[in-house]
C-alpha cells in the first residue's frame, strides 16, 4: 500500500470515530493497560529521510557491497523495504507524534519516552507519557553531576535513559559514568541502559564504530551492579542473542530487568519467541518487560503487542506481568496509579 493512500486511510478512520463519536467513555471499560518500557519521542527522520519503513518480522536484512559505504546502503533498505507491507514512518515530526499518541491512547499504553522531542509528546499525550531523561554522546560532554541531580530533583523525569553507551564502544563501568550513577542508587531513579543489538550492521555506522558485538552481553552491567547494589536497571534490548549471559545475569543480580526493545519487531516472531521461551522457562518471566521501541514508526507498537499476545507458550497471567505488571513492580507505581491505568 502506497504511503499517501495508507496516510488517507488512517485520516479517514480517525473522521470516522469522530463522525461516530468514539467509545462511549461511561460505559465502555478501558482495554487493560500496557506500560511500554521503550518508547522514543524521535524526528520523522530518525532512521534516514522520510518517507522510511520497516517489515516487522520480516529479516532480510541488507547485503553487503563493499564498492558502497554501509550507511549508504542501510538508508536504500530502509527507503525500498523488501516486503509487500511494510510499516512506513510519517513524514514529519508532528505525524509521527500523532499516530503515536493515537495507539496510546486507544490502547490504553504508558510509555516511557524519551528523546530529543520529548516535551512534545508530555505536552499531547498527558498522562500516557513517563518522561525519561536521555543524555546523548559521551558522558563527558553531559551536564556536570551537580546539574543532573538538579534536573532528576525536578521530578520531571522518572527514568534515566535511553543510554547508548554501547554505540561509543563504552562499557557502563567507565569511570565518566560513575557520578550519574551514584545519583541515580542514591535517588531511587531507574536506569534504562542499551545492552544488545542495534540497527544492522551499526558498527559500520558513522559514529559508531566502537559498537562491538561482544558488548551485546548482559555481563557488560555486572561490575556497576556490584558496586550500587540498590541501583535498578533494566536492559534495553535485553543482550540479544546472549541469552546465557543474560539468564546469568538474571539469577545472579535481582534488581536487573530487561525489555525486549528493538528484537521484538526487527527479528522473526518465532526468534522472538524463541528467546522470550528461554526467559520464562529459566523462570524470569517476572523480570522482562513489554517494549516496543517505536522510534518513527507508529504502526509497530501493535505488532510488538501482538508478539507477546500470541505467544502460545504463555499464561494469560505471564502475558499480563510482561505487558504491565513487571513494569509496574519495577517502577513502584502506587496503588492509586494503578487503579487509574485500570480505569478504577
Amino acid at each position: 500500500m502506497g504511503k499517501h493512500i495508507m496516510l488517507s486511510l488512517i485520516i479517514l478512520a480517525f473522521a470516522g470515530v469522530a463522525l461516530a463519536g468514539g467509545p462511549d467513555r461511561d460505559t465502555d471499560p478501558k482495554p487493560l493497560p500496557i506500560i511500554d518500557m521503550h518508547l522514543h519521542a524521535n524526528p520523522a527522520t530518525n532512521n534516514g529521510p522520510p518517507p522510511n519503513g520497516i517489515c516487522p518480522g520480516n529479516a532480510q536484512f541488507p547485503d553487503f557491497d563493499p564498492d558502497r559505504p554501509w550507511i549508504e546502503v542501510f538508508l536504500n533498505w530502509a527507503a525500498n523495504p523488501p516486503c509487500d507491507d511494510p510499516v512506513w514512518g510519517p513524514e514529519t515530526n508532528e505525524g509521527v507524534m500523532q499516530e503515536t499518541l493515537e495507539v496510546l491512547r486507544r490502547r490504553n499504553i504508558y510509555g516511557v519516552t524519551s528523546g530529543p522531542l520529548l516535551d512534545d509528546y508530555i505536552e499531547n499525550g498527558g498522562d500516557h507519557i513517563i518522561p525519561s531523561l536521555w543524555l546523548g554522546g559521551h558522558p563527558e560532554s553531559w551536564p556536570s553531576p551537580d546539574s543532573f541531580r538538579s534536573t532528576l530533583e525536578t521530578g520531571k523525569y522518572k527514568v534515566f535513559g535511553e543510554i547508548g553507551l554501547q554505540y561509543l564502544g563504552m562499557s557502563p563501568d567507565h569511570p565518566s559514568f560513575e557520578p550519574y550513577l551514584e545519583i541515580l542508587e542514591e535517588m531511587g531513579i531507574p536506569l534504562g541502559i542499551h545492552i544488545g543489538t542495534g540497527p544492522p550492521g551499526v558498527s559500520h555506522f558513522p559514529g559508531s564504530g566502537g559498537h562491538l558485538a561482544r558488548m551485546h552481553s548482559a555481563l557488560e552491567i555486572e561490575p556497576v551492579i556490584m558496586r550500587h547494589p540498590r541501583l535498578q536497571v533494566y536492559l534495553m534490548h535485553a543482550g540479544w542473542p546472549m541469552i546465557d549471559d543474560l539468564l546469568a545475569v538474571f539469577y545472579a543480580h535481582p534488581q536487573v530487568y530487561a525489555d525486549l526493545g528493538i528484537i521484538i519487531f526487527a527479528l522473526p516472531k518465532a526468534e522472538i519467541h524463541y528467546y522470550l521461551r528461554r526467559i520464562v522457562q529459566a523462570g524470569f518471566g517476572r523480570r522482562v518487560m513489554f517494549g516496543s521501541d517505536q522510534m518513527n514508526w507508529p504502526g509497530v507498537i501493535e505488532y510488538a503487542i501482538d508478539v507477546i499476545e500470541s505467544a502460545d507458550f504463555l499464561t494469560e497471567t505471564q502475558k499480563r506481568d510482561i505487558l504491565y505488571n513487571n513494569a509496574a513492580r519495577f517502577l513502584r507505581l502506587s496503588e492509586e496509579e494503578i487503579a487509574r491505568h485500570h480505569g478504577r
